[in-house]
């Protein structure tokens, strides 16, 4: 196969700003864990698109898997910007940017059709573009134009999701714009094995895992728990939100924060480790995901993966991996979400129970899958020029 180099610019940036990893950097991890050993890192910085080679590359693959914990990359990453500033033979190689950096720049286009690289592209949604509504201003024009660039320089690409993928056709179908290859590769669920380990609450508790943004839809969950908090008081279930702040969640956290009622049925948690995340799904009665629109949803994977019920909107993504086992509700109906919360919270739930029997049938993607349509992916673009050549 071709050489391959990973752009790893969003990786550095985050890390060395210390930021927990998103799903997107969890996919790109799981890129430098596959192709690391035998792939170079990229990294653009002012403007220039810098090749490492291969030592000072594995070097940087290894702090990157640490979640950079493990001292400071500046020494490699000085060693590989000085060795690096001459590009040179790389015409040809597979570019996978997973972290959509960079692309909305036509800068960025130029200088890799000027170094003659393939660019493989991840595309995880088109939701600034589909629901604007819930994005912040200006991220619509955004991927849009990220959206057109990767049309027009990239080799291949790769989808998250048939939803996923759809979207992107019925796009390229709207601009006039060529699709170039692409494939639907599912997201595995990277969380240990659970361990026996204590309760982390005595009463019962539903987690909703998701980073707290408008889109996901925490305001009908609060709402409802206030309700429930009302009716039922001491014997109300819990509720354990994980996930970081986002954009726009003044209305969340200022119930969050001075709502009494909510204080004392609900618990923030911003950082939270994977293996304490275990522990949060293997004792819980459900996991709440009420998304507005997902290119995705892996809290639905790791939920299910885990053996945990999932009450999910009913969007049409989560039946590609999912299939009939979550309990799947109208998005905008909140009675609706009560009623089946209330049921789920029931000492020996018929309803939970019946989604529990149906969990034994789930099988979860893998990082092992994803690739061979990956690596199908690349097989075919190789054959392909050579055909031509």
């Amino acid at each position: 196969m071709r050489e391959i180099l990973i752009d790893v610019t969003r990786l550095i940036h985050r890390f060395m700003n210390k930021r927990l990893p998103t799903g997107v950097d969890r996919v790109s991890l799981a890129y430098v864990r596959h192709y690391g050993p035998k792939a170079r890192a990229v990294l653009r910085y002012k403007g220039g698109k810098f090749v490492f080679r291969r030592a000072e590359s594995a070097t940087l693959f290894d702090w990157l898997l640490s979640l950079g914990t493990t001292g400071s990359p500046l020494p490699t990453i000085y060693k590989g910007l000085l060795t690096g500033c001459l590009v040179q033979g790389v015409a040809g190689s597979f570019l996978i940017n997973t972290g959509h950096s960079g692309l909305e720049s036509d800068d960025y286009v130029t200088m890799l059709q000027q170094q003659r690289v393939k660019l493989i592209f991840a595309v995880y949604d088109l939701i600034p573009i589909t629901h604007p509504q819930f994005c912040r201003v200006g991220e619509q024009a955004k991927h849009l134009a990220r959206l057109r660039n990767a049309m027009r320089a990239a080799s291949g690409i790769v989808c998250i999701s048939q939803a996923t993928m759809d979207a992107l056709a019925s796009l390229c179908q709207h601009h006039e714009w060529v699709m170039p290859p692409a494939t639907v590769a599912l997201l595995a669920p990277d969380l240990p094995d659970a361990t026996q380990t204590a309760r982390p609450i005595a009463q019962p508790y539903f987690v909703f895992v998701s980073t707290i943004e408008p889109r996901k839809n925490h305001l009908m969950i609060l709402r409802i728990w206030q309700k429930l908090a009302a009716q039922l008081g001491d014997a109300a279930p819990r509720l354990i939100i994980i996930g970081q702040r986002g954009w726009d969640y003044g209305e969340v956290t200022t119930l969050l924060e001075h709502s009494d009622v909510l204080k004392r049925f609900v618990t923030e948690i911003p950082a939270c480790s994977d293996a304490e995340m275990v522990n949060y799904l293997q004792y819980a009665q459900a996991l709440l995901f009420p998304s507005f629109s997902e290119g995705y949803g892996m809290p639905v994977v790791e939920a299910l993966a885990n053996g945990l019920p999932v009450i999910a909107s009913d969007l049409p993504v989560f039946k590609e991996f999912a299939g009939n086992i979550p309990d799947y509700l109208n998005v905008n109906d909140e009675t609706c979400w009560a009623e089946a919360i209330a049921s789920y919270a029931a000492p020996d739930s018929p309803q939970r129970l019946a989604q529990l029997a149906r969990i034994r049938g789930f099988v979860a993607p893998t990082w092992a899958g994803h690739f061979v349509q990956v690596d199908g992916l690349l097989a075919e673009l190789s054959q392909g020029e050579a055909r031509h050549a």
